[in-house]
């Protein structure tokens, strides 16, 4: 007979393993010495260790789930309880129990890991449908269609829930969306609505610029055509497509009328231009008559420069107050100097020409007094239209003094 602490063999072969609750026979062995026998169920012993460490080895670093492991686990208890190896089977049986206890504690984790998942995407996907029905009231169509649509991609990312409450949070989602849709699909139908109006009413504005780009009538036309463009923009926008072809006829038909005006108005603005010259050469010429020293030669001079002067068209406007004054006080200066002539071979105009030169010199004071005091207010267009006048009521007072000392006075 042979025995090792484990396990003896009897002198029938039989094999036996000690145990806590005695010896327990492990199997019969009739081929070999009684040593070979042991070593062969302590190999299969061996073996045993060696499948529990890699179950344990896996419950520990693996995610082998609880079922799978717990089968494992009985199949080794099974092939314990067979008795079919010689070892300290116990050790072994406590080592089991432990794992049973890890692989409890293991599932209670994940049960407790998937209920915070389970409340985690819970909270997420309340959030998701907090937003969505928030979305669906909004007006930013583009920016709130792209946020719905990652809101759907978030969405499928997170893990399901219990199918009534997934079913619940995943219809009120659905029903923000479609709301949303309904609202944005609406609303573009009336903009195209909107935008057909405004094609219609821009053809027609379109065709009455059109009408308009050969007019010559240039100052009504160009006011009709202002009138057009507030039109214009009062009609609102039509599909970008018709717009962009609308304005650029629009646009193209002013563009001939505007041309042509501007053409014809710079060669008016060159002649009038001409025509300033001139009559300032003109006026200048009949500015050297004054002082008047000999009446009769003067007044056939002026006679001449007038004629020429009236032969010579328009000049531009801003210009022709100035020109045309400066003419004006020597033409005054001219008559003054025929009243002067009259009244020195007239002595009865004398007192006539001490009453004139009074009032002259009232005017010309007046004048002067409104003049320092619109300077004095800021008003320097009404100083220098007065300052002109001025210069004309001067003129007529020098030549009424004249006169008055002509006549010795």
């Amino acid at each position: 007979m042979s025995s090792d602490p484990w396990g003896r063999v009897d002198e029938t072969g039989t094999v036996y393993v000690r145990t806590a609750d005695g010896e327990q026979v492990v199997g019969s062995w009739q081929a070999g010495t009684p040593e070979e026998a042991l070593a062969y169920f302590e190999r299969k012993y061996e073996g045993l260790v060696v499948e529990i460490g890699l179950l344990e080895r896996r419950v520990r670093t693996t995610d082998l789930s609880a079922k799978d492991a717990t089968t494992a686990i009985d199949h080794l208890r099974t092939q314990l309880d067979e008795h079919h190896v010689v070892g300290d089977l116990d050790a072994l049986r406590q080592r089991l129990d432990k794992l049973v206890a890890d692989v409890d504690a293991r599932r209670e984790e994940r049960k407790a890991a998937k209920a915070r998942q389970s409340d985690e995407a819970r909270g997420a996907k309340e959030a998701l449908v907090a937003e969505a029905e928030e979305l669906a009231e909004s007006e930013q169509w583009r920016s709130a269609g792209e946020r719905l649509r990652a809101l759907v991609d978030t969405w499928k990312g997170l893990p399901r829930l219990d199918r009534k409450t997934d079913d619940e949070l995943w219809h009120r989602f659905s029903h923000a969306r479609s709301a949303f849709s309904k609202r944005r699909k609406a609303h573009f139908a009336s903009l195209d609505a909107q935008r057909e109006e405004a094609r219609k009413a821009k053809e027609k504005l379109v065709s009455e610029a059109e009408s308009l780009s050969h007019s010559t009538d240039w100052g009504p036309t160009a006011a009709r055509y202002r009138e057009l463009m507030a039109d214009w923009k009062a009609a609102g926008r039509a599909q970008r497509e018709a717009e962009d072809d609308l304005w650029n006829r629009f646009r193209g038909a002013q563009d001939i009328f505007f041309h042509a005006r501007s053409e014809v108005f710079a060669e008016r603005d060159a002649e009038q231009q001409g025509n300033l010259t001139r009559k300032e050469e003109l006026v200048t010429e009949a500015e050297k008559l004054l002082p008047v020293s000999d009446l009769k030669s003067a007044r056939a001079a002026f006679r001449s420069i007038n004629e020429r002067w009236e032969a010579i068209g328009h000049v531009p406007r801003d210009a022709r107050p100035k020109i045309e004054g400066r003419m004006h006080a020597v033409e005054r200066a001219i008559q003054e100097a025929e009243s002067t002539e009259w009244r020195r071979t007239n002595p009865e105009a004398r007192a006539r020409a001490a009453g004139l030169t009074g009032q002259l010199q009232a005017a010309v004071d007046k004048l002067q007094d409104q003049i320092d005091k619109a300077r004095a207010a800021g008003n320097t267009a009404k100083a220098d239209k007065l300052a002109k006048e001025l210069d004309g009521r001067q003129a007529l007072l020098d030549q009424a003094l004249k006169g008055l000392e002509e006549f010795g006075g």
